[in-house]
């Protein structure tokens, strides 16, 4: 018996030991990233020029930039807010996130979606959407403005809403619906009812995502009525508050249109008749502030198994991010070189380069941001034939070792067109080398993050995961542009007579005008723009949220919660 006891003791002591040095392996492994080389961040005097340039460029977009937040933030505008406030008794959208949300800033996505469009500004698409934290756990919301043309549903609502919802799939969040809407504005039901991507899409995804083990928690604060009337009915649990929060498929002024009966908002589907008749609902609540305390309360039983938090140890970059500024470039011949945006995001301006020498017009490497590896592939010129095979080594490179990436998009306007049989050849090699890039990036089983910091522009940028390769995020500076081709290098295109030339720089202003960073961001090409100083701060919060999926039980399941 003694023998047995010793030989337990002993194996314990063993197993202590183990443990002990795997943690201090682990801590000396954090280390030794210390040891990558140093970038050179500093400005070469030949160069201030491009800086100054750019920097005005940066302040007049900036410009541009506060002016449309400071509108989207004031949402339908004051009478709006006041009806809104005073005459219905309900909180402003931003209250009622800062009762949801932990008490910590969140990541509010396309702002400037609805911005001029053909129908007209819809303020913010009528809804903010975005990514913060519940008792620690990272959720998207989708949080209608009924400030904003009483909540209606736009076509650009729809597809903001569906972009949340593939946030969420794509990173596995729980997401939460704070439903406060007058439904489909119907003038526009054939842009936003009958297609594939239109508004059923919500209902199908909110479905799938169930059966994914994706958590769905909805909290009817408003109106909610016809189609949006699904949304809390298929969420996994649901929350009304009395006396504000309504369901039917069609209200009062149509059951008196169509029986000559009437009936009140509350006793056709307010929050009592659907807690305790219809079942529609599973929590009532006396207010707001108790419908949000609920929603916390629910997401404390979904039985994530999060680490403790741990505040990740890293340094900051050696050089400022307000230089970002004058770095950002405001065309393709005011770009400096990529190493000096890099040193003002990294960690500890470190960056451990791949293939230096080789294919020098993409640059691949790996850094830390915020602590969190990542895979760096950012242009510094054209892809060439050696760039693209390069990019395509790297991104497998960290697909094979689960290391998220982050593209850094400046792509070129245009490639010169070949004039000889030897540059015809050059031209074809490449495409095929590109070819191979956009594969890579297309099946690399990682999370993607890209930033556009100048150009999106034609073939390379799907190459460098545009939006169309599935990037888990992709933001833009305000500087940036996106287009086929680049407006200002038109001058390619030869043309006989006035007719030709009007009609030449009429398509000039379009697509100069089509191309510019607050058009893209308005019909959602984009999760949003982001001021360059602040870059680094919006890429650690997504790859911490995109890290959160590491930690959830995952088990085989292929039926959603069917609730009624």
């Amino acid at each position: 018996m003694q023998t047995m006891w010793t030989l337990q003791n002993s194996l314990c002591q063993i197993m202590k030991k183990t443990v002990h040095t795997l943690k201090c392996k682990k801590a000396r492994y954090g280390q030794y990233t210390k040891t990558y080389p140093v970038l050179d961040g500093s400005i070469p005097s030949v160069c201030e020029h491009v800086f100054e340039e750019n920097l005005r460029n940066s302040e007049a977009c900036i410009k541009r930039y506060s002016e449309l937040l400071c509108k989207v933030r004031k949402g339908g505008g004051e009478n709006a807010i006041l009806r809104h406030t005073q005459r219905n008794k309900k909180l402003l959208v931003r209250e009622r996130l800062r009762m949801l949300l932990d008490d910590e800033s969140f990541l509010e996505l396309s702002p400037f979606a609805g911005f001029d469009l053909p129908y007209g500004d819809v303020p913010a698409a009528g809804c903010l959407t975005g990514i913060g934290k519940i008792c620690g756990v990272w959720c998207v919301f989708v949080a209608n403005d009924a400030t904003v043309k009483g909540g209606t549903i736009y076509p650009i609502s729809v597809k903001k809403q569906l972009r949340a919802q593939q946030i969420a799939i794509q990173n596995r969040l729980l997401l939460v619906y704070l439903v406060d809407s007058g439904g489909a504005f119907l003038p526009l039901q054939a842009e936003l009812f009958p297609d594939q991507s239109h508004g059923g899409r919500i209902f199908y995804n909110e479905a799938i995502m169930s059966a994914m083990k994706i958590p769905q928690v909805a909290v009817v604060c408003g109106s909610c009525t016809a189609g949006g009337a699904y949304v809390p009915t298929m969420a996994e649990e649901t929350v009304i508050v009395d006396k504000i929060g309504s369901l039917f498929l069609a209200g009062p002024p149509l059951v008196k249109a169509a029986t000559g009966e009437d009936i009140s908002p509350e006793d056709l589907g307010g929050a009592r008749m659907h807690s305790k008749v219809s079942g529609c609902v599973d929590h009532f609540a006396s207010s707001e502030k108790a419908a949000y305390e609920c929603v916390r309360n629910i997401i404390l039983t979904l039985n994530y198994e999060l680490p403790p938090e741990k505040t990740l140890e890293y340094d900051d970059p050696l050089y400022s991010a307000e230089e970002l500024l004058g770095l950002a470039p405001q065309g393709y011949r005011y770009t400096l070189n990529i190493k000096l945006i890099l040193s003002r995001l990294v960690d500890g301006s470190r960056f451990q380069e791949f293939k230096a020498e080789y294919g020098t017009t993409l640059v691949t490497g790996f850094a830390h941001v915020e602590g969190h590896l990542v895979g760096i592939v950012a242009n510094n010129g054209e892809l060439t034939h050696d760039a693209s095979l390069k990019g395509s080594h790297f991104v497998q490179l960290c697909s094979q070792r689960s290391i998220p990436i982050l593209f850094l998009q400046n792509t070129a306007p245009h490639a010169a067109e070949p004039t000889s049989l030897s540059q015809a050849e050059a031209h074809t090699n490449r495409l095929k080398a590109q070819a191979s890039m956009m594969v890579a990036v297309a099946c690399a089983a990682v999370p993607k993050i890209t930033l556009i910091i100048g150009g999106c522009y034609g073939n390379e940028s799907y190459a460098m995961c545009g939006r169309s390769f599935d990037p888990n995020f992709l933001f833009l500076w305000p500087n940036a542009r996106v287009a086929l081709m680049d407006a200002r290098h038109m001058s390619m295109f030869q043309h006989a007579g006035n007719d030709d030339c009007t009609e030449l720089n009429h398509l000039k202003e379009k697509l100069d005008q089509e191309s510019s960073a607050f058009y893209s961001s308005a019909r959602l090409w984009d999760d949003g723009i982001i001021l360059p100083q602040n870059s680094r701060k919006v890429l650690g919060q997504c790859l911490s949220i995109m890290k959160q999926q590491k930690y959830q039980i995952v088990s085989l399941q292929h039926y959603p919660v069917i609730r009624l």
